[in-house]
């Protein structure tokens, strides 16, 4: 029932049965359907999240309403607005689920108590948090720097099979590009 979740943890850091039993009491899971908004603009973001089924997406609206996906978050990824969560701030972001989803959430003082008990987790979270800066810096050194065609194929590399899962304009509104723009870019392309 627990297994992905703990897969993802055993990715980083070894656990005892002991410890698995204690961090799954520390989380609580949700069922949400498609839709769904987890974070809005204006609050905090409150709850880190893993993906145990769904997806969720980041988004920026700007000011004339269009809006820029910055991210998605399938199964076995974790979510969250990281400055949101952890200096306890408003967001400019949502989080939304793509699809019905299951997630684990684990608020910031329960998190604090699960670095107390289990040091081991500070570990994990900090690695988890530097691939995700790693990440974000490809993400905008992309955005600057290539093609629509080829920030298409960065994102079928880094999300193998979500294009048959989301509607072609959440694609398009992460890629910077129309729907219409990417559908004629690979029919062009036959991508």
């Amino acid at each position: 029932m627990h297994q992905l979740i703990l897969s993802n943890f055993a990715m980083h850091i070894a656990l005892s049965a002991d410890e698995e039993k204690r961090v799954l009491a520390l989380f609580e899971q949700k069922n949400l359907a498609r839709r769904t908004l987890l974070l809005q603009p204006g609050e905090t973001d409150r709850h880190l999240y893993f993906v145990k089924s769904g997806c969720l997406r980041m988004f920026y609206t700007d000011k004339e309403g269009q809006e820029h996906n910055i991210g998605f978050y399938p199964e076995n990824w974790w979510a969250c607005d990281i400055v949101s969560f952890f200096k306890q701030k408003p967001t400019v972001n949502a989080i939304q689920a793509l699809e019905d989803s299951e997630v684990y959430y684990i608020s910031l003082s329960r998190l604090e108590e699960l670095f107390a008990e289990i040091p081991k987790f500070e570990r994990f979270f900090r690695t988890l948090i530097q691939n995700g800066f790693d990440l974000y810096q490809k993400r905008i050194t992309s955005n600057l720097s290539k093609t629509a065609e080829q920030r298409y194929l960065e994102f079928r590399k880094r999300y193998p099979g979500l294009e048959s899962r989301i509607a072609q304009k959440q694609i398009a509104a992460y890629l910077g590009i129309t729907p219409a723009f990417l559908s004629m870019m690979r029919k062009e392309k036959q991508l």
